[in-house]
């Protein structure tokens, strides 16, 4: 399959949202409270562990479904690269963001 940009975007959008999946679902099933952005203020206050596992759950969800839209392939290195750069895309930002919790 020949990949379009869309394509590259949603691999991109993958990555970030499974990424996004860890420190929720960590946080969530062992019992611990984590800011969401649904807490008050949002992304700053905290959120109980089972907001974190719902919200954990939905970001496994919305990455799974852009995986699915990008067509990402093992044998796609520039889209398992782009996957990737979504995953440190995120990891950067949540290191920025929850660093000041």
């Amino acid at each position: 399959m020949k990949m379009k940009w869309y394509h590259y975007l949603a691999a991109f959008a993958a990555g970030f949202f499974l990424t996004n999946t860890l420190p929720h679902l960590t946080q969530g099933v062992t019992g611990q409270s984590f800011p969401t952005p649904f807490s008050d203020p949002p992304g700053k206050g905290l959120s109980s562990p089972l907001v974190n596992v719902l919200w954990g759950c939905t970001n496994v969800l919305v990455g799974y479904l852009f995986w699915r839209v990008s067509g990402v392939h093992t044998k796609h290195g520039r889209a398992m690269l782009t996957v990737f750069i979504g995953v440190l895309t995120a990891s950067v930002m949540l290191s920025f963001s929850f660093s000041n919790i």
